[in-house]
C-alpha cells in the first residue's frame, strides 16, 4: 500500500471481531511507532500493551465509558515521558514529548492499517485513572489509548472540506 492510500483509506475503526492479535504482529506496531521523529531524538515516550480483559474494563471506565475500549483484544497507552525531554528541554520538554508521542501514534495507527487491523485513537480519558490504573509515574503523561483489532466494520469515507483552516505561503 502505497502512503496516500494508506493515509486515505484509514478509518477510526470501533467494532472488532473476537480474536487476539499475535504479539509479534503487536511488536511490530511498537516498532513502527518508534520510526516516528522525536524531540533530541530522545524517543521521550513509552508504550503500555493491554490484552487482560479486566484493565481494559478499567481504561474503558477512565475513557467515560468508551465500550470499544473494553471490547478491542488490545490497547496500547501511548505515553509522553516528560521527564526524559525536560532533562534536555527544559520547560518546553513537556510539550515535545506529547509532541514524541502524537507523532508515534500516527505512526502506529498507519502501521496498523497496513496490517490488516482496524485501530481508534483515543484521547478522551481521564488522566489521573489512566495513570493509576497502568501505574505510571507522576511525569509520564499517558497521551492516547489506541484501541486495536481485526476489524468488524468498514465506515465510509466521513465528508470532509479539502482544508480546514487557513493556510499562508511567506515567500
Amino acid at each position: 500500500m502505497n502512503l496516500m492510500d494508506a493515509l486515505k483509506s484509514r478509518r477510526s475503526i470501533r467494532r472488532y471481531q473476537s480474536r487476539p492479535i499475535p504479539k509479534d504482529l503487536a511488536e511490530s506496531l511498537i516498532d513502527a511507532a518508534q520510526t516516528a521523529p522525536s524531540a533530541g531524538n530522545l524517543s521521550a515516550r513509552r508504550y503500555v500493551l493491554v490484552s487482560n480483559e479486566d484493565m481494559r474494563r478499567l481504561l474503558a471506565a477512565a475513557a467515560y465509558g468508551q465500550q470499544h475500549i473494553e471490547e478491542a483484544p488490545l490497547l496500547i497507552a501511548v505515553c509522553a515521558d516528560v521527564k526524559a525531554s525536560s532533562v534536555r528541554y527544559g520547560s518546553r520538554g513537556g510539550l515535545y514529548a506529547i509532541q514524541d508521542a502524537d507523532a508515534a501514534t500516527m505512526c502506529l495507527l498507519l502501521a496498523a492499517h497496513d496490517a490488516g487491523l482496524g485501530a481508534c485513537w483515543n484521547g478522551a480519558f481521564d488522566d489521573d485513572m489512566v495513570r493509576e490504573a497502568l501505574h505510571l509515574e507522576d511525569d509520564v503523561l499517558p497521551v492516547a489509548i489506541v484501541s486495536l483489532g481485526w476489524p468488524e466494520e468498514s465506515p465510509a469515507r466521513p465528508e470532509r472540506p479539502r482544508r480546514v483552516g487557513e493556510v499562508s505561503w511567506i515567500d
